[in-house]
């Protein structure tokens, strides 16, 4: 891949992880207001799929995709296992809307950061996304280190806390389920040849896992009882999703599963940090350590970006039989 190519996709992908920053910050109000998070979820994935429905088959690019999509999985070329990246998608939502109000967006980040950069490593190095098996070079080893160190900075003051390290572990979980989700994203925009295709399986098999979930939810536990806010504001978290799902779709060929999650991180971070400073909430907590930890991540990023490109691994053929 040209360094050019990579380099211009880590900064997509760190604006697209701003985005994700306000995403968060959005469903886990929603969640609050509705006093359920799996119904915050619920919303969030369902507008999103409602615009795809209307947008992919709309467009000539789309309908494209999806008669790309039906024969790949047909042929063989794709394998339906790898269309459930929704799944981890879903469930990265649900715990936004489950967590968020009690640990603030920067808490939840360091969580999903700590589960997203070793998953990424070993995703890459298993060949799972579209780029092949990927080595593990200096550069993306230093930039995966750094990262952690960098986020674990900017909320250490938080880390003291038992009850939210408890309940840090669900995004812990979500941010390695995040690494396979772009990966396997990547392949189905590989097999469509459309983003928006790409996306529109994610948030369609994201929103019926969350239904399902919140069948289940509302026969143990019975119906939310919050009501649904009157803020148009509070139901953009899809929209801001889609655009979050169709970059990462459309870029991981060119930077890479691990690149792709430190450049979403990095931006992660920086829009956490922004959003705790400037539009603060109880569970808000920024410092001068905050703000450290936040610029290191772009550090980690950079390292990791203007490294050398990282050439597929090759495994050699085997000698022919005598």
């Amino acid at each position: 891949m040209s360094t050019t190519r990579r380099i211009a996709g880590t900064g997509l992908a760190t604006a697209s992880g701003v985005a994700v920053a306000m995403q968060s910050r959005i469903n886990g109000e929603l969640g609050v207001r509705l006093a359920d998070g799996i119904a915050a979820a619920v919303v969030s994935f369902g507008v999103g799929l409602l615009v795809l429905l209307v947008l992919v088959p709309a467009t000539p690019g789309g309908r494209r995709g999806l008669a790309a999509l039906r024969a790949a999985l047909r042929g063989g070329s794709l394998r339906p296992w790898q269309c459930l990246g929704g799944v981890c998608g879903a469930f990265l939502v649900a715990t936004q809307g489950l967590t968020i109000g009690t640990l603030g967006v920067a808490v939840f980040t360091v969580a999903v950061v700590a589960g997203q950069t070793g998953s990424s490593l070993l995703v890459d190095r298993a060949g799972i996304g579209p780029t092949g098996r990927q080595p593990v070079t200096p550069n993306r080893l230093v930039g995966a280190v750094l990262t952690v160190l960098a986020v674990l900075l900017a909320v250490g003051d938080r880390l003291g806390d038992p009850g939210a390290l408890a309940l840090a572990l669900l995004p812990l979980a979500a941010g390695v389920g995040i690494a396979w989700q772009q990966a396997v994203n990547g392949r189905v925009r590989g097999a469509a040849g459309s983003a928006m295709t790409a996306t529109l399986v994610n948030f369609t098999v994201g929103t019926v896992a969350l239904l399902a979930t919140f069948a289940v939810e509302v026969a143990v536990r019975g119906r939310p009882t919050g009501s649904f806010p009157a803020e148009p504001w509070l139901y953009v978290g899809g929209p801001i999703g889609i655009v979050f799902i169709a970059l990462a779709a459309a870029i991981v060929r060119f930077t890479g599963v691990l690149l792709l999650g430190l450049a979403t991180i990095a931006g992660q971070v920086v829009g956490a940090v922004l959003l705790d400073v400037l539009l603060p909430t109880a569970a808000s907590h920024p410092t001068p350590t905050t703000l450290l930890g936040a610029g290191l991540t772009l550090v980690a990023v950079l390292v990791a970006a203007l490294g050398p490109p990282s050439r597929p691994v090759i495994r050699a053929a085997p000698p022919p039989s005598p």
